[in-house]
């Protein structure tokens, strides 16, 4: 008759085991991201936790707090880890560009400055004097980095939108913003030879109604 207990009690003892083994292996990877010695380690733990909960079922009919499935090693380590010494394949190497442009109308320079300067002294310190902005140009930056960055930081009532166009391209190669001089206005946004444009949509934020949609019936 196999004996039960001296199965369960040497399950036991390979999940303790592989928790001494999982934590020895955490602590030498001080932090380190996708450790394979702590990917293994937790391989071994979660398996060994595994057997030990089907164990305790077949015998007596009791289940452990951990939820917890079997893991194939081999199947692992060609999924997450790519197998050691094989560089992990990019199932995505395509790289999507996204270029947009949005023209504004400045109903009053005076009063955008005053915007701008406005968001500018939000983001110091109460004692330190604000330096001023000089012109349309320093206003538009000042509102797009006191904000998130996008064109939506731009949605304030002294700047009138125009039309505008956003175009996505299917690119071989990714900007290198270093290879180009920070007063390059064109260099990081002129397609390549190899770029496909996939899309283009054009924004008008103004439609007008047509004379049929603007007669009163």
């Amino acid at each position: 008759m196999t004996d039960q207990h001296g199965e369960l009690d040497a399950a036991l003892e390979r999940v303790i085991e592989a928790a001494r083994h999982h934590l020895a292996a955490v602590r030498a990877a001080q932090g380190r991201i996708d450790d394979d010695d702590v990917w293994q380690a937790y391989v071994a733990l979660n398996n060994a936790s595994f057997a030990y909960d089907e164990q305790l079922m077949d015998a007596f009919g009791e289940v452990t707090p951990w939820d917890v499935e079997s893991i194939d090693p081999d199947e692992a380590d060609q999924r997450f880890a790519g197998g050691e010494g094989v560089e992990p394949t990019d199932p995505h190497p395509q790289v999507i560009s996204v270029r947009q442009r949005r023209d504004y109308r400045v109903p009053s320079v005076s009063a955008l400055i005053r915007v701008a300067e406005a968001a500018r002294r939000e983001g110091l310190p109460g004692d330190e004097e604000v330096p001023p902005v000089e012109g349309v140009g320093e206003a538009v930056l000042e509102l797009l980095q006191s904000g998130d960055g996008s064109l939506g930081a731009l949605d304030v009532p002294e700047l009138e939108p125009l039309d505008g166009v956003v175009m996505v391209s299917e690119v071989g190669t990714p900007v290198d913003l270093e290879a180009f001089a920070d007063d390059d206005p064109v260099g990081p946004f002129q397609p390549g030879v190899d770029d496909r444009l996939v899309g283009r949509l054009d924004e008008h934020p103004f439609l007008e109604l047509d004379d049929e949609h603007d007669r009163v019936h």
